[in-house]
């Protein structure tokens, strides 16, 4: 079952924003008198397909993973003499390159709309206030201290761990100073500390913990919230709104050290002291087994920790008028191109391993879990995909929309076009570094399962 509501939400995903991409092409296409013959969401055998009146077929193909817009083209076949002006190839450089160019737009405008869209609903984000901070890191060489709010990283404002996390990952591999402003008591200040070029791991990046921060969170309470109907914990007579207070006699002092005690256990009996309505009860529960990626045993019980309640103040309310939420939509479109060029220059450089190169499984289990976190989360997830499509198809590589941009302006400017062997020679380099990134990408998806 979860493997097909992943990939229902990579079809989703990839459906939404690959249609946006190439309607951008069918549409300015169109406006430029081109024949568009199909317009496909997906590779391989349609599914299913139909015909508008202009004869474009439109069509849903088998393998989710892209589409395309074919146009009549000479460079594909003989074109009918009395279709010729309809056809790509006859078009001025400006007219192709605006084709060319449509997909990308589509997809920062599709990214503006969205960021639009959540900033005029409102978002409610929790305040980002430091737990703790790691000794030898770069946050304490910082001077940043418990309970300290961070309101700016290097002079941008921030207003979540989302938005710090997304600063830090801009300097990772740098040298210099990172500033932060700061409030702590009512009072307001800077903050800075060297950098010495502070890197993240290769696997699993964390830039706020590898920064040295530890994010504030409320008391948790080993109280269960959710208990499976088919796990062990219910197995046990455990129920939703019990009380862990000790585990073979030791004090339980919060959430986590129960599953501390939990994932230290698999198939080992425990015996639980509990409260139920203020009513003491002693059962034993014998956690199942669970192995990790890295081939680690743990112990599992199948049940989830109650819902944490946020102090009021902690929360912060975020919301714009539809007029100025414009603005805020292309301030966050920018940070999120910024972050994928960054991202990319620094993986070029070695700053930043190519190991956090992702593919299509990658993307359908984030994709899964956004879906899953609610309209918020699938909204941001979506937007940042977009504009990671639209920064890549604009890099300028034979085959991508970047590459065939190139091509055009240099006809542009020789006012000839670039030579069918050159072309060629292009196609194939750019064919070769594309399926090399995709075999990269899937072998570290494959790497993560």
């Amino acid at each position: 079952m979860q493997i097909i509501q992943t990939v229902l939400a990579l079809a989703l995903t990839l459906g939404i924003l690959v249609t946006l991409h190439e309607y951008g092409h069918f549409w300015v296409a169109r406006r430029c008198g081109v024949k568009v013959l199909r317009f496909s969401v997906g590779f391989g055998k349609p599914l299913f397909s139909w015909y508008d009146r202009h004869g474009t077929e439109f069509a849903v193909a088998a393998i989710p993973l892209g589409g395309y817009v074919k146009m009549l083209d000479e460079r594909e076949g003989p074109v009918p003499e009395g279709l010729k002006d309809q056809a790509f190839t006859s078009k001025p450089p400006s007219q192709r390159i605006a084709i060319a160019a449509a997909g990308p737009l589509a997809n920062f405008l599709f990214a503006i709309f969205a960021y639009w869209l959540l900033s005029v609903v409102g978002v409610t984000t929790v305040a980002p206030v430091v737990g703790d901070v790691t000794p030898g890191s770069v946050a304490e060489r910082a001077g940043l201290q418990q309970g300290m709010e961070i309101h700016a990283v290097d002079g941008h404002r921030v207003t979540s761990w989302r938005d710090i996390n997304m600063r830090l990952l801009e300097r990772t591999g740098e040298q210099g100073l990172v500033t932060l402003e700061v409030s702590q008591n009512g009072s307001k200040g800077t903050v800075d500390g060297a950098l010495n070029g502070w890197r993240l791991s290769n696997d699993t990046p964390n830039p706020l913990a590898e920064f040295g921060i530890t994010p504030w969170r409320p008391a948790v309470p080993a109280v269960l919230g959710q208990v499976t109907s088919d796990g062990r914990a219910a197995a046990a007579g455990l129920r939703s709104g019990d009380r862990i207070v000790a585990v073979d006699g030791e004090p339980v002092a919060d959430w986590f050290a129960l599953v501390d005690y939990i994932r230290n256990a698999p198939e080992t009996d425990l015996e639980l002291s509990i409260e139920r309505d203020g009513t003491p009860l002693e059962l034993t529960v014998r956690p199942a087994t669970r192995t990790l990626d890295d081939g680690q045993e743990i112990g599992f019980v199948g049940a989830g920790v109650e819902a944490i309640t946020w102090p009021d103040e902690l929360l912060r309310e975020v919301r714009y008028g539809p007029f100025a939420a414009i603005p805020n939509a292309v301030h966050e479109t920018w940070a999120d191109t910024r972050l994928t060029l960054v991202a990319i220059k620094k993986m070029v450089t070695g700053l930043l391993s190519p190991t956090n190169l992702s593919g299509p499984i990658t993307i359908a289990r984030v994709a899964e879990a956004s879906v899953s976190s609610g309209f918020e989360d699938f909204i941001r997830f979506l937007a940042y995909l977009s504009v990671s499509l639209g920064v890549l198809n604009l890099l300028p590589i034979p085959v991508l929309d970047g590459g065939h941009i190139v091509y055009y302006t240099i006809e542009a400017i020789r006012r000839k076009p670039v030579s069918e062997q050159v072309q060629a020679l292009g196609l194939r380099i750019g064919m070769a570094l594309i399926l090399t990134l995709m075999v990269f990408a899937l072998y570290n998806d494959l790497m993560r399962l």
